[in-house]
């Protein structure tokens, strides 16, 4: 009767380890899927952004190629004809004033739209930390699982073993850690 009661005790003391583990990782799991996707949405916003700067540096770039054309229409006119360059002349110096500013509007731009596609990365790098993270206290939550039906310790070492991989993951992504392994990001990417 007594090792009955020993056998009982056991297997609730590691069945309120089993909970207290899957509460945990249930809790953190919620707290990094919220700040994940606060992430993926800014990464959005930030593709969007980087799209969009891109697409002004090109539609500044082809002004800055049809103003150089039109300037280079303008001198042959004057090579064409000498006597029509005082009347050129006005039209010309315009058509630089433009190219100049086209190419400093061109600049920025391009310096924008890299600005932009550097902060994606950055938050892009911070999402993988969650889904590393998200992996590896799921498989911690199956490990407690797995300890609960088979009343076996071992398996709950290997939960509090994922457990504490997936929360240093967890942590590196709320504080921006660069702990980037992209061997593992390559393989469940």
């Amino acid at each position: 009767m007594e090792v009955e009661i020993s056998v009982e005790a056991e297997k609730k003391r590691l069945n309120s380890w089993v909970a207290l583990t899957v509460v945990l990782l249930s809790v953190l799991m919620g707290l990094g899927k919220l700040k994940d996707d606060n992430i993926v949405q800014t990464r959005q916003l930030l593709k969007a952004d980087a799209a969009d700067a891109w697409s002004e540096y090109q539609a500044k770039k082809i002004k800055l190629h049809l103003t150089e054309a039109g300037l280079r229409q303008a001198e042959m006119l004057v090579l064409a004809n000498p006597a029509s360059a005082a009347a050129l002349k006005p039209q010309q110096q315009q058509l630089r004033q433009e190219i100049s500013r086209y190419k400093q509007e061109s600049e920025a731009l391009q310096r924008k739209a890299e600005g932009k596609e550097q902060g994606f990365e950055a938050l892009n790098a911070r999402h993988d930390l969650f889904d590393i993270s998200d992996a590896a206290l799921s498989i911690a939550v199956a490990c407690a699982a797995v300890a609960a039906l088979s009343a076996n310790l071992l398996p709950l070492f290997a939960a509090w073993g994922f457990g504490a991989l997936g929360m240093v993951f967890w942590l590196a992504g709320f504080a921006g850690w660069n702990l980037r392994i992209e061997w593992l990001v390559s393989l469940l990417g």
